[in-house]
């Protein structure tokens, strides 16, 4: 198994941001693609940016991140926010079934008290 900081442009932050999405290598990570990494990613609890989804898009390509511009970028925010609309974690960083138990039984506030 290879690591994902092995893949340019991808460091240890991406690498521990995939681990906590349960993806622990290069290959898991090549195998499901950047939408999907990044979709549990979200899951997870990670708080969803643009560039590093574009990032990850171009690294997994074997692209400078740099690269993404003009219409392709346009395109790929368009999906980020579908994605980010369709996958949307708790954004508390706490696994979503903890974060609704937690909600449950009120020791957290809600949505409109934040």
């Amino acid at each position: 198994m290879t690591t994902i900081s092995s893949i340019r442009n991808l460091g240890p932050a991406v690498e521990r941001d995939c681990a906590r999405a349960g993806i622990h290598d290069a290959e898991s990570l090549r195998a499901i693609g950047a939408h999907e990494a990044y979709g549990r990613m979200i899951e997870a609890g990670i708080r969803p940016h643009f560039i590093g989804y574009y990032v990850l898009v171009m690294a997994l390509q074997g692209r400078p991140w740099n690269d993404c511009k003009g219409a392709e970028k346009e395109a790929l925010r368009i999906e980020f926010n579908r994605l980010k609309a369709e996958r949307r974690g708790s954004g508390s960083g706490l696994p979503d079934a903890l974060a609704e138990a937690l909600d449950r039984i009120g020791v957290r506030p809600t949505r409109t008290q934040r």
